[in-house]
């Protein structure tokens, strides 16, 4: 053992000492352990992650009432709907949706999605949850950054709902912020105090990001328990690191051109404004490029696709390989293909950019990268498939969504060909073609993910276990209702329709496709009903669920180890001790078809030199 190694294991042992000096007893609260340092202050990963869980489930429920709204108006143009008036006021005059606020529900709803639901939703509840209990460790590196990693993003939430109810209106920019709309705040109504507080939202959210991303990274690096090698971690550890990786390296260019924007908003600069009139008046700004906005943002916001889904396919590699009750196939191919997604991510942002006047060769070498990440990509969906291939298949809630996910990741990736290529993106840029492929690939193989994980790790977070035949129902009625929403816009986007509209009727060559908004906008309040089930389930279990046993999907990852009473610390004694990888699923010489990470090699498993 190397002194690294020793000096590790002392820290360790300090660590465990520390634990058992102040947790006696499983059963019993330390002193000073008060409601509020236990619920709202907390430094225990745990209980971080339920917070971050239940914020971002409020959120999303937020996003998808504003959808509801904003599809109204898609399918019916125009039309008075008397509900809207009470609750939306001025911005629904007669029940008929303000053009305005039309737009900036579209930009709110992309926002809470992208950044507050997938973003901290997913990485903030999983990555907490599970890093700590599946490396071996007791806690993060610092709880209390943990703690005001949640807490900024807390505020973020707070900020951002509020924007809402500026008598301006929100930010009206579209959740990507262009200017030179977000850059004048006199463009329009969403331009002024609304597009502020967005800004100042996403700044408290990228603080929240990257003290959380740098906690998790240092937490997996240097707090593994013994025997956790880096090739014996489960596949979703992986992903977080790598996730986390891409955050630390990717929100601060974010941040920067936010800075940038609200110096050009705030201070007289022109970092993105040049020549520009309002009301045929010219202002005084020259020599900025709203282009260079462009190569900041999707900077960041490619890299920000996979900071979505590598989590949510981390914990589809979990789910699956335990409820298949197979070794996940290609263990080391899939880490390959995480490395090889979060490499290429940095370099393909200028797809984005395709027709704004690229220089074709340079456009060609982001077509050729673009095409290239097909390749890793592909790598996890044949290793998906190839797991379930003759395996003895256990459709929990959990198994269907993760199986929903890779459906979801082969469907909307396909499309993703034909957006990548240059020549075909021109014809469909800024089309519902986009709008499918994104919400295909990203949106729902991400919530997928997300719900895969809940209806998994449901027993860990809350010891109980939540109803099975609601979890059906909501699976099947969300899986109709994603590709009834999502599948028919890409025949919207080849006709031409542009997003963002506040009403195609406006072009009679669109007239004839107002019958598919109608259907998009049925299957969406389908899709919303299922979350009902979903909330009364998820609400319902975490108080009158059945109790879970200590391991009820008979996993071998360590965090079904713990105790099922939540204790700060996580196991009341020794830390266990890791001896062979996470899938040793159906063993041909065991009993049981799992094995455990903690139980010790037998002799012949160390002649055969297994993991």
């Amino acid at each position: 053992m190397s002194a690294m190694d020793s000096t590790h294991k002392e820290e360790l042992n300090v660590q465990t000492a520390h634990v058992e000096h102040t947790h006696d007893h499983a059963d019993e609260h330390h002193h000073e352990d008060t409601f509020i340092s236990k619920y709202i202050f907390s430094h225990d990963h745990k209980m971080i992650s339920k917070q971050f869980l239940i914020t971002a489930i409020f959120m999303a429920v937020i996003a998808m009432m504003m959808s509801i709204v904003f599809r109204l108006q898609l399918a019916w143009p125009g039309k008075s709907f008397p509900i809207l008036e009470p609750i939306l006021g001025k911005w629904a005059p007669g029940g008929v949706l303000d053009p305005n606020f039309y737009l900036a529900l579209v930009t709110i709803h992309g926002t809470i999605m992208v950044f507050f639901v997938l973003t901290g939703g997913l990485s903030g509840t999983f990555s907490n949850l599970l890093i700590p209990l599946q490396i071996g460790a007791r806690d993060m590196a610092s709880g209390f950054l943990n703690m005001l990693s949640f807490w900024f993003f807390a505020a973020s939430s707070v900020v951002m709902l509020g924007s809402v109810f500026i008598e301006s209106g929100p930010a009206s920019g579209g959740w990507t912020v262009y200017p030179p709309l977000s850059a004048l705040p006199e463009a329009m109504p969403g331009s002024g105090l609304g597009m502020t507080l967005w800004l100042v939202s996403m700044s408290l959210f990228i603080v929240s990001s990257l003290l959380g991303s740098l906690n998790y990274i240092v937490t997996i690096i240097n707090l593994r328990t013994k025997g956790m090698s880096m090739t014996r971690l489960p596949l979703t550890i992986w992903a977080f690191l790598v996730t986390a990786i891409l955050g630390v390296l990717s929100f601060p260019v974010l941040f920067a051109a936010a800075l940038l924007l609200i110096f050009d908003r705030s201070f007289g600069t022109s970092f993105y404004l040049s020549d520009i009139y309002i009301g045929g008046q010219a202002l005084e700004y020259n020599g900025g490029s709203p282009i260079l906005y462009e190569h900041l943002f999707w900077f960041l916001g490619h890299p920000e696709v996979y900071i979505v889904l590598l989590p949510a396919l981390g914990i589809t590699s979990e789910v699956i390989a335990t409820n298949a009750r197979k070794p996940i196939f290609g263990y080391r191919a899939m880490i390959a293909s995480i490395l090889g997604i979060a490499f290429l991510s940095f370099i393909v942002w200028g797809h984005h950019m395709f027709i704004t006047g690229m220089n074709p060769f340079l456009g060609s070498v982001f077509v050729f990268t673009t095409l290239l990440i097909a390749i890793p990509s592909a790598v996890k969906a044949f290793n998906y498939i190839t797991t379930l291939w003759k395996g003895n298949l256990q459709f929990t809630p959990g198994m269907l969504f993760a199986i929903g996910l890779v459906s979801f990741f082969i469907t909307g990736g396909v499309t993703g060909l034909i957006l990548g290529d240059s020549a075909l993106d021109i014809n469909v840029h800024d089309t519902y073609f986009v709008v499918a492929h994104f919400h295909l690939v990203m949106g729902s193989a991400a919530i997928f993910g997300m719900f895969a994980g809940i209806y998994h790790w449901f027993p860990r977070m809350f010891g109980r276990v939540m109803n099975k035949k609601m979890g059906y129902a909501h699976f099947w009625l969300t899986f109709a209702g994603a590709y009834g929403v999502f599948f028919p816009m890409h025949f919207l986007g080849m006709a031409g329709v542009p997003r963002r509209y506040y009403s195609n009727t406006e072009f009679p060559i669109f007239n004839d496709l107002v019958d598919i908004n109608v259907l998009v906008t049925w299957f969406a309040i389908l899709a919303a009903t299922a979350q009902a089930i979903f909330l009364f389930n998820f609400f319902y279990s975490i108080f009158k669920g059945q109790k879970s046993s200590q391991n009820p999907w008979r996993s071998n990852t360590l965090e079904w180890t713990a105790p099922v009473k939540h204790i700060h610390g996580n196991w009341p004694g020794a830390l266990p001790e890791v001896h062979r990888w996470a899938y040793d699923y159906s063993k041909p010489d065991r009993e049981e078809d799992f094995v455990p990470q903690d139980v010790p090699m037998t002799e012949k498993e160390l002649a055969e030199g297994e993991h």
